[in-house]
């Protein structure tokens, strides 16, 4: 990974070394990429907020979230949950072993399991809020929210490589592998039945199969 400086730089501690270069050993690049834009949009649209890096929330926090979030899928990361839970479970036990303690371990799994949902994770502390916040830009965003010039620069450092195509493949396939990755009505659910055509069963359906008899008599 580059060393880089001022509006794109990264935090310095042993661990935001050693995050970055597990995550890019997992990773394709494009994903690899786009989870540390993450980190860089997330920062800037906290300060846009009136945040600040390690006065209002913990930077290294933050960048360990951003850097991390996508692990889930990875090969490595590809187990039997959604993928945001296969990675934030991942992302504890890489932690763990480097001795982070088990409380801020806690925070990166909170804004990873939480990042797919938006509206719950900016209830949040900022090392959670803005994971989401970042990643959502990321792939949602446009340039003309940025300062003049900042997303070039950024994707000068972090080519986009087809971020959300790659993004979408790469849900899609885990789920198609192990449909329980992709329940109803969940975003990797949705990208599925989108991919496929599927159709979900319906309030009623799914009640009906619960055995409590809501809709008969």
């Amino acid at each position: 990974m580059q060393e880089t400086h001022g509006e794109t730089a990264f935090p310095k501690t042993d661990i935001a070394h050693t995050a970055p270069r597990y995550a890019q050993s997992l990773l394709t690049p494009a994903i690899f990429n786009h989870s540390l834009r993450t980190y860089l949009y997330g920062r800037l649209l906290g300060e846009r907020q009136g945040l600040l890096p390690d006065r209002d929330y913990d930077d290294e926090l933050l960048f360990l979230g951003c850097v991390l979030h996508d692990s889930g899928l990875s090969s490595e990361g590809d187990g039997s949950q959604r993928f945001e839970l296969d990675g934030a479970d991942l992302a504890v036990r890489l932690l763990t072993e480097h001795g982070v303690s088990s409380d801020r371990a806690e925070i990166v799994w909170d804004a990873i399991a939480l990042h797919m949902d938006r509206e719950i994770a900016v209830r949040k502390r900022p090392e959670i809020a803005l994971v989401a916040v970042g990643a959502g830009f990321d792939l949602g965003g446009s340039p003309d929210a940025l300062p003049e010039g900042y997303a070039d620069r950024v994707h000068r450092l972090l080519p986009r490589l087809h971020a959300a195509a790659v993004l979408h493949d790469s849900i899609v396939s885990q789920a198609l592998a192990k449909p329980h990755k992709a329940p109803p009505f969940t975003m990797p659910g949705e990208l599925v039945r989108q991919a496929t055509g599927r159709t979900w069963p319906s309030w009623q359906q799914l009640a009906r199969s619960s055995g409590w008899n809501d809709y008969d008599g």
